[in-house]
């Protein structure tokens, strides 16, 4: 038995293996619009964080307003279409889980069922996918954590949430919920270790990982 009621996924970095291919193009795109940037400076920068954010802080490093549509929207679509496959292991891993589970992202919604469809995932989680566009404050407030935990009708305390940047890893330390840091995307072990994750690097240690009841919340 476990002591978790309900898995909470992060979707990109986690269930989709995309933030490779969007690290890279956006290095890509910002290089065009003036601003290149090394990609591991952009995970440390936008890794985790919500659109909003980044539109700002590009627009206001570049002084002045981005197409985002024409120089960033459709150039994801393009290489997610093109590209996009699921996490190494996370169709196993949640053939695995006997727990309840659910999808939390910064992402929108409409970001969310291109990807999950791409990767064959959509169907796992059809009706238990939330944004943070439906609540207040992106991820790193814990807002779309605890909304997930009510539509879902589980106690943040009995939750789980596997992430993979800094930003969701203190959402859901704020939001009272145990944190797996899944280091097998593009932010280091010891930046999520730092957060407050419990690290693991292979999707295939996962399910055992939440039968651990040494790493509950107490």
């Amino acid at each position: 038995m476990s002591w978790f009621d309900l898995v909470i996924f992060d979707c990109d970095g986690v269930l989709v293996d995309s933030e490779r291919l969007l690290v890279r193009t956006e290095a890509d795109i910002l290089s065009g619009l003036g601003w290149p940037l090394a990609e591991s400076e952009i995970v440390t920068r936008f890794g985790g964080r919500s659109d909003s954010y980044m539109h700002h802080e590009i627009e206001q490093h570049l002084g002045r307003r981005v197409d985002w549509e024409t120089e960033f929207e459709t150039r994801y679509r393009e290489v997610f279409e093109r590209e996009l496959v699921p996490v190494s292991g996370i169709a196993k891993a949640l053939d695995a889980i006997q727990i309840e589970s659910c999808v939390a992202s910064n992402g929108s919604h409409q970001t969310m069922q291109l990807t999950l469809s791409v990767t064959g995932l959509l169907a796992r989680f059809q009706g238990r996918i939330f944004s943070a566009n439906e609540v207040e404050n992106h991820k790193p407030a814990p807002d779309v954590f605890l909304h997930a935990a009510t539509m879902m009708g589980v106690s943040p305390q009995h939750c789980a949430v596997v992430e993979d940047s800094v930003p969701g890893v203190v959402a859901g330390v704020s939001a009272g919920m145990t944190v797996f840091g899944f280091s097998g995307s593009t932010t280091s072990p010891e930046r999520l270790t730092s957060a407050g994750a419990i690290v693991f690097d292979a999707m295939s240690e996962l399910p055992d990982l939440l039968l651990a009841t040494d790493f509950r919340i107490r």
